[in-house]
């Protein structure tokens, strides 16, 4: 459990909320929904999580860190989406398995359009310092061009598809 100093006995006591970053994350996604992302603040994200100005400071050294973390559980809500699409997806065929991905990612990004948002835009966060952004990004690109050299082995696609093979 997180913990904080009362002012008063200088002792330490427990956040009444238990989990100071899952609730900075969720007031932050609050105020993009209400204001846009350009009107975040690390101060307004504390506020509406009850905690003092310079509590978010112990997990998040700035804005971009809080955005960060909103960017991480966004990409761990958009690769669980793929992954349930690719395990709806019927059969073997690459090919389905490529538009079911595809039909998936779309259905998170109209669901989620706050995460959305977030996770597209490299200004906002910081993608390259984030292990979990770069990684799961690179998975789901990778398995986007596996079905795709699949289907062009299994010659559904043109062997000539010079854009696969530059990846």
């Amino acid at each position: 459990m997180e913990k904080a100093q009362d002012k008063k006995t200088g002792r330490d006591r427990p956040y009444h909320h238990g989990n100071l970053v899952d609730e900075l994350v969720a007031a932050t996604i609050a105020i993009i929904e209400e204001r846009g992302a350009e009107n975040v603040s690390v101060r307004e994200a504390a506020k509406r999580a009850g905690v003092s100005p310079g509590a978010p400071f112990r997990h998040f050294r700035s804005k971009t860190a809080l955005m960060t973390a909103v960017a991480e559980q966004a990409m761990n809500r958009l690769t669980e989406s793929v992954e349930i699409a690719r395990a709806q997806a019927r059969g073997e065929d690459p090919l389905v398995a490529f538009e079911a991905i595809g039909h998936g990612y779309l259905r998170w990004a109209l669901a989620n359009p706050t995460h959305f948002e977030v996770i597209s835009s490299r200004t906002l966060i910081d993608f390259n310092s984030s292990d979990i952004l770069r990684e799961q990004n690179d998975a789901i690109r990778r398995l986007m061009i596996n079905l795709l050299m699949q289907a062009r082995e299994n010659g559904q696609l043109p062997t000539a598809s010079i854009w696969i093979s530059s990846y």
